[in-house]
Formats: C-alpha cells, structure tokens, sequence
C-alpha cells in the first residue's frame, strides 16, 4: 500500500536525504520517495499512523508531516502537463536531440562519406556530453528529481551526484574513441539501469518529473523519456556486437 505526506522544513537536498533516510529505517516502510516540495510518497506492508512516522523524524525537530487526504485533492483541475500540446511540453528535449543529431550529420557529410559506427560514436558523445551540461546546472536538485524514480539513486542518494559526471565522462570517451568495449559496456550497463527506472515509473502510471535535463525544464516522464534511454542501450549494444 502506498500513502503520500507533505513534509515542511525541506529546503534543500540534504533535508530530503535525512527524512528519507529516517523513514525508510522504520519497520514497515519499503520504499519513500522524497522530493524538494515536501511531498513523500510511502509503501509499506502493514498500516502505520502517522505519529509512528513523525516519530522517526523526531531527530530532526523541524521536519513536520502531514498525510495528504486524498479526498482533498479528487477534485483538483487537470495537471498543467496534460493541457500542453506534445511540442510545447517536450521542445527543449526534441531540440537538443534535433541540435545533435543534425551537428553529427554534418561531420558525417564533410567526411565524405557515410560511416554508420562513427555516426552512432559521435552522437552518443554529444547526448552523454550535451545532458551532462544541463544536469551539472544543478546536481543537487538533478540528485533528488533522479532519487523519485531510478532504482539506484532511490535507494543511494549519492548515486544523483555521480550520474553528471559519469555522463560527462562516456561523452569523452565517445568522442576520443576510447577502448570500445570498455565504453560501449559502460554506457549499455547505466543506461540500462536507467531504463528500468523509467520503465516501472511508466507501469506505475504515477506522474514523475524527468530529470534527463536536470532541474531546468519541467519534463514530464514519459515514452520520449523511454524512448531516449532505449536508443542509447541499443546504440551502445550494437557497437559491443560490431567490435
């Protein structure tokens, strides 16, 4: 069973690392999700009442929650996301996916000819080293937004700091053509991981905010998200196939 609670005194990611933490050390709670608004979203497997929960925080006195009543919120207008047209919601994700692809097709035509490895190189290393940018803007924030539903960065928080600068590595490796089989399995396995993160986010049909490019733009998760990590694992499976 899942119930969502309104957390005050989070300012910062730290804030959400501690409450997190000391939730889910309670017996009962198997997952807490934990964002910079204040809202928590708890599963457990046995009912617990929420002075059980405040208790748990009591280390840290001004961290106050609160359950949301659902019945408050039944009746609440469409989410902003849903009355957007496609292109007004994912333009800043379908532009920097246009900006790469079109800048790897040029260097594709002024080689003189077509090479279908060296195209797949090129553009993972721009996506690795173009997303890192957007997420190293803010890496706290990227670090709680990722925590909601990766399956790694939900259980390590630490995970969401080290992600930038991973993809920020795999970019150079990409681009100065570094042992293939070493990148490509890299990059396969954390995209990978990735995917399944966005896949249960998906099945949950739970609305997530997408952290692909960082805390700038408020992108929903969605199929373009699974779209994007899926033709990165596929990439990279078949450079590992080829070399």
């Amino acid at each position: 069973m899942t119930h969502d609670y309104q957390v005050t005194g989070i300012t910062c990611a730290g804030c959400v690392s501690k409450v997190k933490t000391s939730l889910e050390k309670i017996s009962g709670v198997t997952a807490a999700i934990v964002g910079l608004d204040g809202k928590a979203q708890l599963t457990m497997n046995r009912h617990i009442m929420t002075s059980e929960l405040q208790a748990a925080l009591r280390d840290y006195p001004k961290y106050q929650l609160a359950e949301i009543a659902h019945a408050a919120t039944a009746h609440t207008s469409p989410n902003e996301d849903e009355q957007r047209t496609f292109w007004v919601t994912y333009k800043p994700i379908l532009l920097v996916f246009g900006y790469i692809l079109g800048a790897t097709l040029l260097v594709e035509a002024s080689a003189g000819n077509f090479d279908w490895m060296r195209w797949m190189r090129h553009f993972m290393a721009g996506f690795f080293l173009v997303f890192s940018f957007f997420k190293m803007l803010d890496v706290p924030a990227f670090a709680v937004s990722y925590s909601s539903y990766d399956i790694v960065a939900r259980r390590w928080l630490g995970w969401g700091y080290i992600y930038p600068f991973l993809e920020l590595a795999l970019g150079a490796m990409f681009l100065f053509d570094f042992n293939a089989l070493v990148t490509n399995g890299l990059a396969f396995v954390v995209m990978g991981i990735s995917t399944v993160g966005v896949v249960e986010s998906l099945l949950t049909k739970r609305r997530f905010k997408c952290a692909c490019l960082g805390a700038v733009f408020n992108l929903p998760m969605s199929k373009v998200t699974l779209f994007e990590d899926v033709l990165m694992v596929a990439m990279s499976g078949v450079m590992l196939l080829v070399h």
